[in-house]
């Protein structure tokens, strides 16, 4: 699909991040945006950054919805129509997410199902909403963001990861299922899956805040630390929260791909007609390595072999 000016493009997760870099690349090209995240501020930054870089007449529109709430969704679907005026538009991406929820076994519900349904719901409440719109144009696109979690559901040995990888495998098979719905029903809409490897974004900081994490969590994450070979044992709490906010400021500061990089990369993809868009090296390697021998990709000798490459983590 030609990503043109005038054009009307709908995205969640617009804060920051990979959605922020989406925005201002798309409003560059002159392409109207309404975009939606929790934060009111983070968009209200982004906004300006957009409007800053995009051609005179360009529309940008902030909305704050959480996308786990089909009625938030809904809203934030009629709030589009009216503010832009518009009865189609021609591309929609689903880009927010959360991480957490990693123990499905002994973790917290609530924290397992709010990971799951802003990183699965969320994607299928917008497509739910938003794909009358899409086949209402005369050329539509869908871009589902998954992860290369949505296809190694693991962050390695001892670590569990389950919600989020759920979700994102969700997301993965209801975007390839798509292509075969959207050719049969509705042939000038496509569908693009995006799974990125390790971005530079601020997912982990925009999680949790682990200098305010209690002390039970400290203490499983000394555990999984010290099984790890980190000399923290005797650390205390307060140390031990601190490690873990520097780890979340380094998978944005310190990541092989920037969230700018994912951008183009997604969107170059969708200008070529792929279906299956994945970003940075990192993902490309774990990707073949999976798919070479996915009886073993769990065990620690696969995890070892991944980590020698120097990468770990996922957006």
């Amino acid at each position: 699909m030609q990503i043109e000016p005038g054009q009307l493009a709908v995205l969640t997760g617009g804060g920051t991040g990979i959605g922020r870099a989406l925005a201002r690349q798309l409003t560059a090209a002159g392409v109207h945006l309404a975009m939606c995240d929790l934060s009111m501020a983070h968009l209200a930054e982004t906004r300006a950054l957009c409007l800053a870089g995009a051609p005179a007449g360009t529309r940008v529109s902030c909305h704050q919805a959480d996308v786990s709430r089909e009625a938030d969704v809904l809203a934030f679907r009629d709030a589009v129509c009216a503010e832009h005026q518009a009865a189609h538009i021609h591309l929609l991406i689903n880009n927010a997410g959360t991480a957490g929820g990693g123990a499905f076994v002994n973790g917290s519900r609530a924290d397992w199902e709010r990971t799951f349904n802003v990183d699965w719901f969320g994607v299928y409440y917008s497509a739910r909403a938003f794909m009358p719109l899409l086949v209402a144009a005369p050329v539509g696109c869908i871009v589902n963001v998954s992860s290369v979690n949505g296809f190694w559901a693991s962050l390695g040995p001892g670590v569990p990861h389950t919600a989020y990888s759920a979700a994102k495998f969700a997301v993965k098979g209801f975007t390839e299922a798509l292509i075969t719905d959207l050719r049969a029903n509705a042939p000038h809409v496509s569908a693009v899956l995006v799974m990125p490897g390790h971005i530079g974004t601020s997912i982990a900081l925009n999680t949790y805040d682990a200098r305010k994490m209690p002390a039970p969590l400290v203490a499983l994450m000394r555990e999984r630390m010290v099984r790890d070979g980190a000399p923290v044992a005797d650390a205390s709490d307060d140390a031990i929260r601190g490690i873990l906010h520097q780890r979340a400021l380094d998978f944005r500061d310190k990541a092989p791909t920037s969230a700018e990089q994912a951008a183009t990369t997604i969107l170059d993809g969708v200008r070529a007609g792929r279906w299956r868009v994945l970003v940075g090296e990192d993902a490309h390697r774990l990707d073949a390595m999976v798919r070479a021998d996915p009886e073993h990709a769990y065990e620690a000798a696969f995890a070892a072999a991944w980590r020698d490459g120097g990468q770990e983590g996922a957006r």
